[in-house]
């Protein structure tokens, strides 16, 4: 029988300090929350559609011509335009 005590104990006594400190932490995360709460950035601000980067344009150009299963400079891109 006290071949069972103990480890119940140290079990019972585990579960206590855990209890305890995720009730701290919930504790001090709603503090925070209450303190600090989330203020959304501003939107951003669009770019002006016709000034694509050279970059941009070869990293779309080479995706497509992934997908499509061609040689880049099999396929042409005439406009590129965002939704």
């Amino acid at each position: 029988m006290a071949n069972l005590i103990a480890p119940m104990q140290i079990s019972l006594l585990a579960m206590v300090v855990i209890f305890l400190v995720l009730s701290i932490l919930i504790g001090v995360i709603k503090g925070m929350v209450f303190l600090m709460p989330y203020v959304a950035p501003p939107p951003a601000k669009p770019k002006p559609a016709g000034g694509q980067d050279e970059e941009t344009v070869a990293a779309i150009h080479a995706a497509m011509a992934h997908h499509l299963g061609q040689a880049p400079h099999q396929i042409h891109i005439t406009r590129i335009q965002a939704h």
